[in-house]
């Protein structure tokens, strides 16, 4: 799969991790390209069911994929890839098991997904997707962190406002339900927020 347009929007993504003045840096940019083909899913469709393994590593270029698991018969999310964003079920792409968790398009999705070989070889051949890799992990480490925290130390009004303030877009695109599981908020409970700080 080519990308004929280098004003893609995987191209500009990748160019926010990466260092572009290595000599062979068109070549390492178009091999990466080459290796993402399409996946198009439809609202309520499933990248990956529980208990199944997970065969890609994904770039979101539309839609919103759920991540979630599902604790007496109620999905609750524990992550939320918006556009222009990279997700999987890591723990189960990279080591091939079951995934613990399902993740579920909440709109449709238009994904570029590389399979697990494909994968390996960019890794340990390609020094600009490892540099993008490694970079795009310990952002993602780091956000983790924190949204880990904010659970332990912030109130969920306080939880709420900071993502009205960081994460603006969160609000906008996906379903208030989502949202409040994500937070670790009943609907109800959000839903009063939502009206006090309007």
């Amino acid at each position: 799969m080519k990308f004929e347009n280098k004003n893609h929007n995987f191209y500009n993504y990748l160019l926010q991790f990466i260092d572009c003045n290595t000599n062979d840096y068109d070549f390492q940019i178009d091999e990466i390209l080459k290796s993402f083909g399409v996946l198009n899913l439809k609202k309520n469709e499933y990248f990956v069911n529980e208990g199944e393994v997970c065969n890609c590593f994904c770039y979101v270029e539309s839609g919103i994929l759920q991540h979630s698991i599902n604790i007496l018969d109620e999905d609750k999310t524990t992550y939320l890839a918006l556009k222009n964003s990279v997700t999987s079920s890591l723990n189960s792409f990279l080591n091939q098991i079951p995934s613990r968790k399902s993740i579920k398009a909440i709109a449709d999705c238009k994904l570029w997904v590389v399979d697990l070989k494909n994968f390996k070889d960019l890794i340990q051949k390609n020094k600009t997707f490892n540099q993008f890799y490694y970079n795009v992990i310990e952002k993602q480490i780091c956000l983790i962190d924190d949204y880990r925290i904010d659970l332990l130390t912030l109130t969920p009004e306080e939880r709420y406002k900071k993502l009205l303030t960081t994460e603006p877009k969160l609000l906008q695109e996906v379903p208030l339900h989502y949202l409040a599981s994500f937070l670790g908020i009943s609907s109800r409970h959000m839903s009063r927020i939502r009206k006090n700080t309007l």
